[in-house]
């Protein structure tokens, strides 16, 4: 069985907005061996419409190496984006969902493969709420915005979480691992 892993960056003050933080070579190296060694990715419509920056540098890299490797691994990965308004896409690796999101997860946790990446905000507050996250990544970034999406806003019910392990980033970015814990 795949595992589901929520993969975010957000700000020390709970938001998640990609124009608040700077990721540095390191934080672009550990996403992109994050992606490499996925089988699949998932995202919202607003996420995947931001992603597709990194269709253009896969297309023409810029020079500077993490974010082409970035960008080849972002190219290179299976995405399915949820979108009630997208009917269609044109980036050779990604498709829009048929399904429902629980409906598409559960499908996709059976097949063989890599682990399935989610990284939309919006999607994995509904993976959440329908108890399917096995693990969480959320790269905490040195930056208080005041502004922006809070993380867990959309959350049904609390959610208790153990710690599995942390990394911090000579940016001052510091990434915790957690699991859902057994006791809600």
């Amino acid at each position: 069985m795949r595992k589901i892993i929520a993969a975010i960056n957000m700000t020390l003050d709970g938001f998640c907005d990609h124009t608040a933080v700077s990721p540095d070579e390191a934080v672009h190296d550990h996403y992109g061996e994050l992606l490499k060694n996925a089988g699949t990715a998932l995202y919202g419509r607003k996420t995947y419409l931001l992603m597709e920056f990194w269709k253009g540098l896969a297309e023409h890299p810029s020079g500077e190496k993490s974010m082409d490797d970035f960008a080849m691994n972002m190219d290179a990965i299976p995405k399915i984006v949820f979108s009630r308004t997208l009917q269609s896409v044109d980036w050779k690796s990604a498709k829009v969902a048929t399904r429902s999101l629980e409906a598409e997860t559960l499908a996709l946790r059976e097949e063989d493969g890599g682990d399935i990446l989610v990284g939309s905000r919006s999607i994995i507050m509904a993976l959440m709420n329908l108890g399917l996250v096995d693990e969480f990544q959320l790269m905490v970034h040195p930056v208080v915005a005041r502004k922006g999406l809070p993380l867990f806003e959309e959350l049904t019910d609390g959610v208790v979480l153990k710690l599995i392990k942390t990394h911090t980033f000579a940016s001052g970015a510091v990434l915790l691992y957690y699991a859902p814990s057994k006791q809600q």
